[in-house]
Parts: C-alpha cells; sequence; structure tokens
C-alpha cells in the first residue's frame, strides 16, 4: 500500500513523501497513529492543503522536545534487581522499568520513545536512546545493580563482574605461586637417598 508520510518515521522517510508499506503496516500502526494517509487522488490535494500547518506543528513540537532533550539528554537512571553472582538478572530489565525509573527522577517519556532492541539481561552501565521526536534522540545511561552500593561502584567505574572475595584469593594465589615459582630462589641441594642393599 502506498502512504503519504505526515511526520518522519524512522527508517522509512520524511513528512510528504509518498511511500510503499506493507497493508498491514500501513493499517496497523501508520494509519491508526495517525502518520500517514492512503495515498489517493482526494489525499495528495487534502495533504497539499495541510502541509504548511503539519510543517509549522511539527516545528513546535520539535522545540519543545529539544527543551525536554536537553533535561534527559546523559541522564543516568538506577535499576536495581536481583542477579546471580556471574552478574545475569533472574528476569530482565524492559522499557516499563526504564519509563518507571524516569518517572521517579519525574521525567516522563512514553514507551514508544524509548529505543531498546532487547530487554536487558546483566549487571552494569547501558546505553539507550530515547526518541523525544521523529527527529530528536537523546542518549541516557541505564545502570543496573543488586544494590545501591553497588550501582555506585558501577558508576565509578569499577568492575563488578566477581566478588570482592574472588578477587582477593585470586591475588593471593598469584602471590603463593610467583613465591613457590620463583626462579631465583635458593634451592638446597638434596643428597640422593642411599640405595637399599638385599641380604
Amino acid at each position: 500500500m502506498e502512504v503519504i508520510l505526515l511526520e518522519r518515521v524512522a527508517k522509512l522517510g520524511q513528512m510528504g513523501e509518498v511511500v510503499r508499506v506493507r497493508d498491514g503496516y500501513a493499517r496497523n500502526f501508520l494509519l491508526k497513529r495517525g502518520k500517514a494517509l492512503r495515498a489517493t487522488a482526494d489525499n495528495r490535494a487534502k495533504f497539499d492543503g495541510m502541509k504548511a500547518e503539519l510543517e509549522a506543528n511539527n516545528l513546535k513540537a520539535k522545540g519543545e522536545a529539544e527543551k525536554v532533550a536537553e533535561k534527559i539528554n546523559g541522564r543516568n537512571v538506577i535499576v536495581l534487581r536481583q542477579a546471580s553472582e556471574s552478574g545475569q538478572l533472574f528476569g530482565s530489565v524492559s522499557v516499563r522499568d526504564i519509563i518507571a525509573s524516569f518517572e521517579a527522577d519525574g521525567v516522563t517519556i512514553s514507551r514508544s520513545q524509548v529505543l531498546l532492541d532487547a530487554p536487558i539481561k546483566t549487571i552494569g552501565k547501558h546505553e539507550i536512546a530515547i526518541a523525544v521526536h521523529p527527529e530528536v534522540e537523546v542518549s541516557v545511561s541505564v545502570t543496573v545493580a543488586r544494590s545501591a552500593d553497588e550501582a555506585e561502584r558501577i558508576n565509578r567505574g569499577e568492575d563488578i563482574s566477581t566478588r570482592q572475595e574472588d578477587q582477593d584469593a585470586a591475588a593471593e594465589a598469584l602471590a603463593a605461586a610467583g613465591e613457590f615459582f620463583d626462579p631465583e630462589a635458593q634451592h638446597e641441594e638434596l643428597a640422593p637417598a642411599p640405595a637399599a642393599t638385599e641380604k
């Protein structure tokens, strides 16, 4: 089906372009959400009449979106979850969790604005894009941790992939191995054991 785009749609086209899309995508997404019109002769004339108004509304919305973008660009939100010792989450962090974290910070964003390809399933700091407007995108970071203390350590750049006790034990084992296998260490010569004589 051919449609006329009423706003910029990512990976599809700019406002006013006539594009060919699958029927289901057109009916269920573009037409339903008011992002496009069917490309008929009547709708083309209708679009030409409302083009100036659409562009003015788009500029106004873009200006408001840029204000919001300045407010959230580079922001870091923390999501606390239970996880295994290896850092694998028991569950995942989804778009809903990210929206809730932003709302706790006093910022309201919608589900469709969060560009998350797949749920987050590991502890750490993850970069995510937020499209506050079809033409305005910002990057935010989401820190996923087991506790607030761990989130603080992750944000400082510490490696928390292994427990501190394991790191200490590994350091001690390495030091002991270094002493044991030191090539310059003095070794006492052992006298060969006397051969057993048979009677």
